[in-house]
């Protein structure tokens, strides 16, 4: 999903904790987009010989990224380039690397097949690793995110465990998404159970997604963890509902990328370095570290 309206300077982010039951208390800190985190950050020549040569000669990764979801990704005013938790990531990985990242905005279900024309030799945008685009994509992780809901302060829904409590409500989701796959696949469910199908409303845009819920015209939104999380810490009569289902979440390349080994073990450098850390402190993602970065895992079931 991408939205290219600018956002303020400095915004207040939602840090969850994770308990033993899912749930945690919010604690609300100040972020500073101008918190430096990546530009002193090594080249390691090992680590970059890991990569292919025409790369090496380059100098240079394309990416592909949909940019409009905070915290992953998006414009604030006064400044050209996109800032975001999948930027300092992507930046981090490529100063380890020694290459620049050339980064082109798209719409989030352009990318990954733009991967296996060529177009973009990795993709970003919280792309969650699962068993159906393992079919034509790698990954390489970097995050754990996944599936959450939210609300109006208003609603009468209750944490949603099972997808059968949404019967006969209206859900906002993103288009190409995980989200929306998931909630088509088990439409059904309702029918089984005697209650009436929910509807399922797609949207391109992060704004028009929380627009539709504000508005009334969605009951509940789903979406990536972090980014309601951020979504409703900035709206007052929003409120994040639960989590669902966690999902990993990585690098996208085409199969058999060759770039896969030398992302990977650049990801691993910034975890032991402690860089990776700063990056999600800034974004008030601890919640989703990783203890190591993988090839294509199996799906979080």
């Amino acid at each position: 999903m991408s939205l290219r309206k600018p956002l303020a300077i400095a915004v207040a982010l939602t840090a969850m904790a994770l308990s033993a039951c899912g749930q945690a208390p919010v604690t609300e800190t100040t972020l500073d987009v101008n918190t430096d985190v990546v530009s002193t950050i090594p080249k390691d020549d090992s680590i970059a010989g890991l990569l292919p040569e025409e790369v090496r000669s380059s100098g240079v990764l394309r990416f592909g990224s949909a940019i409009g979801t905070p915290p992953g990704g998006f414009f604030v005013e006064g400044r050209p380039q996109p800032v975001g938790l999948d930027v300092d990531i992507a930046d981090a990985v490529a100063r380890v690397l020694g290459v620049r990242v050339e980064r082109e905005d798209a719409a989030f279900e352009t990318i990954l097949p733009a991967l296996g024309s060529g177009k973009y030799q990795v993709g970003t945008g919280n792309f969650g690793v699962t068993e159906e685009r393992k079919k034509t994509i790698d990954f390489v992780t970097y995050v754990n995110d996944g599936q959450g809901f939210a609300v109006r302060k208003d609603s009468d829904l209750p944490e949603v465990t099972d997808i059968t409590q949404l019967c006969g409500r209206t859900i906002g989701t993103g288009a190409g998404t995980t989200f929306e796959s998931t909630l088509n696949s088990q439409r059904h469910r309702c029918a089984e159970t005697g209650r009436p199908e929910y509807q399922v409303q797609v949207f391109s845009e992060q704004s028009a997604l929380f627009s539709a819920l504000n508005q009334g015209k969605v009951d509940v939104l789903m979406s990536t963890i972090n980014g309601l999380r951020y979504g409703v810490s900035q709206q007052p009569n929003l409120k994040f509902l639960n989590e669902f289902r966690r999902l990993d979440v990585g690098f996208a390349l085409k199969k058999e990328s060759p770039l896969a080994p030398a992302l990977q073990a650049a990801v691993n450098k910034l975890i032991q370095d402690g860089s990776y850390q700063r990056i999600l402190q800034k974004w008030g993602t601890g919640s989703s570290a990783i203890a190591q970065s993988q090839l294509s895992p199996p799906e979080i079931r």
